[in-house]
This record gives C-alpha cells, structure tokens and sequence, in this order.
C-alpha cells in the first residue's frame, strides 16, 4: 500500500486510478486544471496538504495525518556512552564489527553514481 509520504503525487494518482477517474474528471471535481493534477502526478510540484486533501475530498475520499513516536536516535553522548558500557565485550566487538563494515560500504560506494 502506498502512503502519501512515498510521494504525494504517486499517492493521487493511484487513488484516481482506484476511482477510475481520468486527471481531467478530478480537476473538473477539485476545480482545478487537468495540467494542475498531471503537474502533481509527475512530481513536479510539490502539492500541500491542503491540495492533497481536497483532491483526495474530491474522490470521496479524507486524509488523515497522525504523528507516532518514532525511534530515538538523538541521544546524548552521556547515553551513547551509558548504552555502551553496559554491553558485554562480544556485545562490543560485534557492534564496532558491524560500524567498521557500514563504514567500509559506504566509503567504498562514495564514488559511484546513482
């Protein structure tokens, strides 16, 4: 399942394809332009949630946005240091065994092209 956050255009264009609708039945809904909601669909602009919402309305559609504890990975280095004392030597090893081959792969990407 697609989420609005993959990307908000990709996410209109597969709920108008959901409906069957054609770019230019939505715009006709959400009274805007047929090259408005390709613009959006093709990434070209970046739609606000206002937008997103109303050409969601338009479809029958509600959007709805919730935030949720995520992880947290803005410890301080007291934590960082507290974390790490408290695994065992293999646990140790193992972790800065993991960072150096992360860090090997990245390094060894940094002069490939996308």
């Amino acid at each position: 399942m697609m989420t609005a956050m993959d990307s908000p255009g990709a996410f209109i264009r597969e709920v108008r394809r959901r409906h069957d609708l054609s770019q230019a039945a939505l715009a006709r809904r959400a009274r805007t332009t047929q090259k408005q909601v390709s613009r959006i669909e093709r990434g070209e602009i970046s739609p606000s949630v206002a937008t997103v919402a109303r050409l969601l309305a338009a479809m029958g559609e509600r959007l709805e946005l919730r935030a949720v504890p995520g992880m947290r990975d803005n410890r301080s280095d007291a934590e960082l240091r507290a974390d790490f004392r408290e695994l065992s030597a293999t646990e140790r090893i193992a972790q800065t065994s993991a960072l150096s081959r992360t860090l090997t792969g990245i390094a060894s990407g940094a002069g490939e092209s996308p």
